[in-house]
């Protein structure tokens, strides 16, 4: 039994809990637990999305967003205050990774949509395998034990509390051939670092 596939137990799991007074259901979820207990090694750990007391150490799972603009509001005192517009395109978590099989601790977050024929088999499978829809980002965010979320839970801006900081990381929009030039001087920035090595 150790050569049974994960989607194959699985839909034997789903048959059993689909028909919870047969006879037959009985001995299939007694047959998915052996398997499981033969492929796992140990018991599995069932998460739950309830909220959960979080210590000052917790690490909690990002978002994967897309900047829309910049605009600005203001305080109570009329001070100007420049903010960032993020749009959280579908966030999912896809996958989740304990200590007891792979290893770390962390979530895998899936963001956007896309179609099956622009993927690759491997990453369908993997999809169809959670059981999540097709996505079109993947992030892994290492997070603490007491931060970890079962697949599916949707992350939305409620994930956030107001005026919490957050880390940002981003790539930086490709400006081509004009990125070479310094604005000031008006030379190449390549050239003028080895003009300045060859001077000193």
């Amino acid at each position: 039994m150790a050569a049974a596939s994960r989607g194959l137990l699985s839909a034997v799991r789903l048959a059993s809990r689909l028909a919870p007074g047969s006879s037959a259901s009985r001995s299939l979820s007694s047959a998915a637990a052996a398997a499981t207990a033969d492929l796992d090694g140990a018991a599995s750990r069932v998460l739950s999305a309830e909220p959960r007391e979080m210590s000052a150490g917790s690490r909690r799972a990002g978002a994967i967003a897309v900047k829309c603009g910049m605009t600005a509001l203001w305080d109570k005192w009329g001070a100007r205050v420049p903010i960032t517009i993020l749009w959280l395109d579908d966030n999912v978590v896809t996958q989740v990774k304990t200590p007891e099989k792979e290893g770390i601790t962390a979530l895998q977050i899936g963001a956007g949509q896309k179609k099956e024929k622009h993927l690759s088999k491997p990453e369908v499978g993997h999809f169809r395998a959670q059981g999540v829809p097709l996505m079109r980002k993947l992030r892994e965010f290492p997070v603490t034990e007491d931060a970890l979320l079962p697949v599916g839970t949707t992350i939305s801006v409620r994930h956030f509390v107001p005026g919490q900081f957050v880390d940002v990381t981003g790539i930086t929009r490709g400006k081509g051939f004009q990125a070479r030039w310094d604005e000031k001087v008006g030379i190449q920035r390549n050239a003028c670092i080895t003009r300045c090595f060859a001077v000193t």
